[in-house]
């Protein structure tokens, strides 16, 4: 999985017709510090994530096993909006 933030959006209106009806969101990656890093990712929204929220990713064929993306052409999803991350016992995110 992939700890990330959603920073932006993408709109295709020409697509697979499987697609059609899923948003797609733009994730940055985060580092475990808390620290943005310079690494993206287009992701399926499987839970209604939000601009700058913490979200987890899931990739590969685990991309394709939620409800909304089971039996779609799709290589990430995010799958969760995430509450808090602690590392360490340290609190690096809190909702």
């Amino acid at each position: 999985m992939i700890l990330g933030k959603v920073t932006g959006t993408v709109v295709a209106t020409q697509k697979d017709e499987k697609l059609i009806g899923s948003k797609l969101m733009i994730v940055q990656d985060i580092a475990l510090n808390g620290k943005l890093e310079r690494k993206y990712t287009v992701a399926v929204d499987a839970v209604g994530a939000g601009i700058d929220e913490i979200v987890l990713v899931a990739t590969g064929s685990s991309a394709r096993q939620t409800q909304a993306t089971g039996n779609k052409p799709v290589d990430a999803v995010i799958m969760a909006i995430v509450d808090t991350v602690e590392v360490c016992g340290k609190i690096h995110y809190q909702k």
